[in-house]
């Protein structure tokens, strides 16, 4: 493809603008960084960049938190001591229950609190940088855990879970952004999906906190496994106090000196011409897209190209939730409700929890060899079969389908670890632009926060007995929105595996068709001529 006009005076005023920066070599320097990414193997990519993996590991174990709590609250309505504490006794089979309603409040509270945590963030991220953002919420959270702790009242469990979701905002929003940052093309994929990773170890870990509590009587059966997030803040503060900062976020802010002492401490033997040659690259893409986005405001992520890329962020986000996950991720209520053994749904619920962790490390074979959107439409189409298959079950065999349906709910945890739930990641945080990518991924983030608390009001009264008891029956309301996902995917989400960030600007400016991504060649440097490259090369020579 050959770039419009429009791209190519753009690219012009970046590349002048690079050259007063850096030097007169700085296009063909930036140039050259770009070529190195794309001629880079796995391992090449692994050896220059261990640091960068380890520090953007360890960062986004902030996300194991979140994970947690997202499993515990609507496991502890199948708990008996919870249920006692905050609940009332219906009497006859239904016994002690939260009402709906409640149900409602308290699965509510967190995410409610995730979206205003998360739209502070966009603002504070962007003026601050990740570190400082993330230590100070991290400290906050620290706080926040006692509320939940002595909670003695569901009025004031709602108002611990809502003030803990402030945080867990920060967490779901900083960590993706970072883990893009601060590693190459071909690792991007990797560690980006890995925050799935560390959602799903935090719902194993619940699941296991819950399990080994249940036999504990009394109020601790419940407060312990809200105790046991105080294992979490204070490490993960050190390590984000001693984590060098994002070098895209120092250039977004001109301190080209700090990006370069960044980009040393996160790499592993680079040459000084190579660090030079990277934060060029860098001041190159920002500079491109701050000629098309002049300013980085909630406002700019919906004007020219950049409302393409927060439709994609936001709806493919979006998709977690219309998948089915507030029906399938919550297993044991269901199944407790349906009439099976509190001790074997908790069993149930943690080999769930076990297998959603085997199938996102399984995922990152599957982005070795397909491609983001081969990997969504796919994976949201097999989710779609299975959820019509566990509503077709219910109405078919009606108790007898337990432990089937029970077998489906378990493949379908699989599929979306190995699909849809870690590429999610991957996908907001490369589609987004640089420039703005902490407000896109937060308004992706708010977005799929909005869906997920309309999904929880109505999931309460779908599976609840004193409401709708819809039950397995659950599966064709979920499927039904999966099916819309997938055409919504197949339409429109593109291919953007193995694409630098120049590149994808240069795709969204020339409005290229989801389908025709993968196949449109880009030269992000075509407006610097040949002679002006090999005049460059001598004068490196």
């Amino acid at each position: 493809m050959a770039t419009g006009v429009q791209v190519s005076g753009v690219q012009k005023l970046a590349d002048k603008d690079l050259e007063e920066k850096l030097g007169a070599n700085a296009v063909f320097e930036a140039k050259e960084a770009t070529d190195e990414e794309h001629a880079q193997t796995l391992m090449q990519a692994l050896k220059e960049n261990r640091k960068a993996v380890i520090w953007s590991v360890l960062i986004s174990m902030t996300i194991i938190m979140e994970g947690y709590d997202t499993i515990l609250m609507g496991n502890f309505f199948g708990y008996p001591s919870f249920q006692k504490k905050f609940g009332q006794d219906y009497g006859g089979t239904i016994g002690w229950q939260v009402s709906a309603p409640w149900q409602t409040g308290l699965g509510m509270a967190s995410t409610v609190g995730c979206v205003f945590g998360g739209l502070l963030n966009g603002y504070l991220a962007s003026k601050y940088g990740y570190r400082w953002v993330m230590i100070g919420a991290l400290g906050f959270m620290n706080v926040f855990i006692f509320v939940v702790f002595f909670s003695t009242s569901k009025g004031m469990l709602l108002g611990g879970e809502f003030l803990c979701g402030l945080s867990w905002g920060v967490f779901a929003t900083l960590a993706p952004a970072y883990a893009s940052e601060v590693c190459p093309t071909n690792l991007r994929g990797y560690l980006t999906t890995y925050v799935n990773l560390c959602w799903a170890t935090g719902q194993f870990i619940a699941s296991g906190v819950l399990r080994g509590c249940l036999p504990i009587q009394g109020n601790m059966s419940w407060q312990i496994p809200f105790a046991v997030q105080w294992a979490w803040p204070i490490p993960l503060m050190i390590v984000c106090w001693l984590a060098p900062e994002s070098p895209w976020w120092l250039v977004r802010k001109d301190r080209l000196e700090a990006a370069q002492h960044s980009i040393g401490r996160l790499s592993d033997g680079k040459t000084e011409h190579q660090i030079h040659a990277q934060v060029a690259m860098m001041v190159h893409t920002t500079r491109t897209e701050a000629e098309v986005t002049r300013g980085a405001t909630y406002k700019d992520c919906f004007v020219g190209p950049n409302l393409r890329r927060t439709e994609i962020v936001c709806v493919a986000f979006c998709g977690q939730v219309l998948s089915g996950s507030t029906f399938s991720y919550s297993p044991t209520y269901f199944f407790i409700t349906a009439g099976m053994d509190t001790t074997k749904g908790f069993d149930l619920g943690l080999g769930a929890t076990a297998m959603a962790f085997v199938g996102v490390i399984l995922s990152w074979w599957l982005i070795t060899w397909f491609g983001r959107r081969t990997i969504y439409v796919g994976g949201m189409s097999c989710l779609t079969v299975v959820l019509f298959l566990i509503g077709i079950l219910n109405v078919s065999a009606g108790d007898r389908a337990l432990w089937p349906s029970g077998g489906l709910c378990i493949l379908w945890l699989l599929i979306y670890s190995l699909t849809v739930g870690p590429i999610a990641y991957s996908i907001i945080s490369e589609t987004s632009s640089m420039r703005l990518r902490p407000l896109s991924v937060v308004l992706a983030r708010t977005s799929y926060q909005l869906i997920n608390i309309v999904s929880q009001v109505l999931e309460p009264y779908m599976m609840n007995p004193t409401a709708w008891n819809l039950l397995g029956k659950t599966g064709f309301v979920w499927g039904a929105t999966a099916f819309v996902m997938v055409v919504w995917s197949y339409f429109r989400l593109p291919e953007i595996k193995g694409r630098t960030y120049e590149e994808l600007d240069i795709l969204f400016a020339n409005k290229v068709s989801a389908r025709k991504f993968s196949k449109t060649k880009v030269d992000a440097y075509a407006s610097s001529s040949a002679e002006e490259l090999v005049h460059h090369a001598e004068l490196k020579e």
